[in-house]
Parts: C-alpha cells; structure tokens; sequence
C-alpha cells in the first residue's frame, strides 16, 4: 500500500505570469521530500489545455507548458475525493484514472490566483494550499483588497479605481479626475495582475494617460494609487489558518527605477535583498502586526506575502497582498522563512498541512437543513 501523500502541482495557465509559475514549480518540485510525496505534475497551457501528468512534467523541463499533447480533465465525485482523467496521449495509451490527496495550485495571476481554480478545486471535493475562493479573489483585485484593508482601519495610500470603459469614452475626464486624486506622482496598475506586471509609474499627465492606457490591456478595472518617493520596499510572509504566523521582514534592494517586472526577475545586477530588513524593533514590530491584521482583514488560509512601502518619515503603508506567492529561487517567501527557521522542505510539508487542516475544518459544514 502506498502511504505517500499523492500531491498534484498544478502550474502554467492563462495568465501573463505563465513562466514565473513553471519556474515555481519546478522549486516545488524540487524542494518536495520523495519519502513523503508521490508528486503529479499538473500543467495548463496559455491557451486553458490541462495536460496530463507525463506531459506536464516535459513542460517543467521545458520551461512552458505549450506545444504539447495528452488532455487532462477534472472528474468531481468520481471516486477517492477526486479522480484525474488523462486523455489519450502521444504513444497512444488508454486513458487511466489517477487519484490526488491534495492539489497545490501555483498557478499565478488570473485564471488561477483569483478564486476561479480554488473554486473548481472546492467543487472537485479536494484539498488545496492556499487561500479560499473569497480571499483568494480579494486578494487578486487589488481595488478590492484596498478596500477591506481600509474598512479595516489599516494603513493604504490614496488611490482611484478607474473601469476601461470610461477611460474608451471619455478619458480627458478620467485623466482630470485622477490628476485631482491621488494626483502626481502616481503609479497606474491593473487591479488584477500581479509579478508586477502591467505597472507603469506617471510624473505628468501624459505620462499618466499613457500608463491608463497601458494598464487597460491587461484588465477591466484599473487601480491608480499615490506614489511614495524613494520609498523601502518591505516585505513579510505569512502562513498558517485562523492563527497566522509571521516571518521576519526582509527588504528588497533594486537597481530600476521600481520594482517591475523584468526588474524583478530578470535584472542581474540587483542588489539581495535584506533579511532581516535593517529596522528599529518598533519598526519591526509595527510591520509584522500589520501582516497579521491584513490577513484576517481578508480571511486568508495557506499562505501569503504582505508588502509593505516604508516612507521617509518611517509611515508603513500596506501596498499589496499575495495570496500565491513566487516559489522561484529568488522569490521572497521562500527566503524569509528559511531565515524565520524554517527550511523550504519543512515550509511545503507545512504548507500541505493547512491545506488537510483547512478541508477538514470545511467538512465540519452542514449541506442540509435541521431536521
């Protein structure tokens, strides 16, 4: 009998963070104890294909999942929680059945980070790592999670919430609308991308339309937030369920002038982060504080990366949440708890943990009235 946790990494999707999430999972992959795990690469092309398991693991060593055969598709209630259907593949097998415990979704951006693949998974019956439909959607549209975070008393910057069709029909008004707030300078991001994807940065009213415009390419709803100057860029993960746990800060160095998209990850010349981030102990403590507050502000489960913009007069402004953070071998959260005392294997297994504990926590629902 096989003991080992039957865990599908489910990675790639129609999303323009498609390679950030190859590259997380091959960490995944990678970091897994095999004593423990029978891993199921899972991949989804940019197109929305599933493929089976023996192409997506040609997708890992690829680096994109695309130009491959073998369909997958989801069977809810089919048996052992959920059953994985794999089509006919390249050498001309059968289909077959293979049964999954518990899915991990590192699939980032929309189409997967948003609530869409977490409600599938809840459908499905099965176990997953990470935030639920809700937070996992709140926490996706950054115009939303604003929103909660400052019903929640916490610390946002000014921002305006800009929709594309008005900016198609009438963008002088829009522009003057944001001229007057947040007002100069700005920066201009869709409300759902993350990776920093899409952003651009406006110190004129032609700058600031050009990055509306920009930003609208990528999504409907448009978030357009005051800008800090020169501030330091802090950031703090967080695990855990109704109790979260805090990491310590650590504090990302750059070389461009914000923190984009190729700077990111693909500038050689970044300086390494600081962890732990050079703060005074209240400094420290105030940011940590916040973690845990934005992440019961938006119920969140799993995991997450909270980033935080430190003014120059010490002002912590909560910027974002990230609900599936970078496994990549320079992603953050994988950093700070290695340097929180907790080595990336263990970080999984824990991670694995809350998605068991989370779903059986559900299970406790009633689905029929009193009788």
């Amino acid at each position: 009998m096989n003991s080992k946790i039957r865990l599908g990494v489910l990675f790639g999707g129609r999303s323009a963070e498609h390679e950030i999430s190859v590259l997380s999972a091959r960490s995944i992959v990678a970091g897994l104890d095999p004593r423990r795990y029978q891993v199921i690469p899972l991949a989804i092309t940019r197109e929305g294909r599933w493929l089976s398991p023996g192409s997506a693991r040609a997708a890992l060593e690829a680096g994109r999942a695309e130009g491959l055969r073998g369909a997958l598709g989801l069977c809810p209630g089919a048996g052992e929680r959920t059953l994985v259907s794999i089509g006919e593949g390249a050498d001309g097998t059968a289909p077959e059945f293979v049964g999954l415990d518990v899915v991990f979704p590192i699939l980032h951006g929309t189409y997967g980070e948003d609530g869409t693949i977490q409600g599938l998974l809840e459908m499905a019956g099965l176990p997953y790592v990470g935030a639920g439909v809700s937070g996992s959607a709140v926490g996706m549209d950054k115009a939303l999670m604003k929103g909660l975070l400052r019903a929640a008393g916490l610390p946002v910057l000014p921002d305006r919430v800009v929709l594309r069709h008005r900016l198609d029909l009438e963008p002088e008004s829009v522009l003057a609308e944001c001229l007057e707030n947040p007002g100069l300078p700005c920066f201009v991001k869709p409300a759902n991308l993350g990776s920093s994807v899409g952003i651009r940065r406006a110190r004129t009213p032609e700058e600031l339309l050009g990055a509306l415009n920009h930003a609208a390419e990528f999504d409907r709803k448009i978030l357009v937030e005051r800008a800090v100057e020169s501030p330091r860029e802090l950031e703090i993960g967080v695990i855990g369920n109704e109790v979260p746990e805090v990491s310590v800060v650590g504090e990302i160095r750059h070389c461009g002038p914000f923190y984009d998209y190729q700077t990111k990850y693909f500038a050689r010349e970044n300086p390494p982060p600081q962890i732990p981030a050079p703060l005074t102990a209240e400094e420290t403590d105030r940011a940590r504080h916040l973690a845990a507050q934005a992440w019961k502000a938006l119920d969140l489960n799993g995991l997450a990366r909270v980033d935080f913009l430190m003014d120059s007069e010490g002002q912590i402004w909560l910027s974002e949440v990230n609900t599936m953070p970078g496994f990549t071998p320079i992603s953050m959260f994988g950093r700070l708890w290695e340097a929180s005392g907790v080595p990336f294997a263990e970080l999984l297994d824990r991670l694995v943990a809350f998605a068991f504990q989370r779903f059986e926590d559900r299970q406790r629902n009633r689905v029929r009235p009193a009788g």
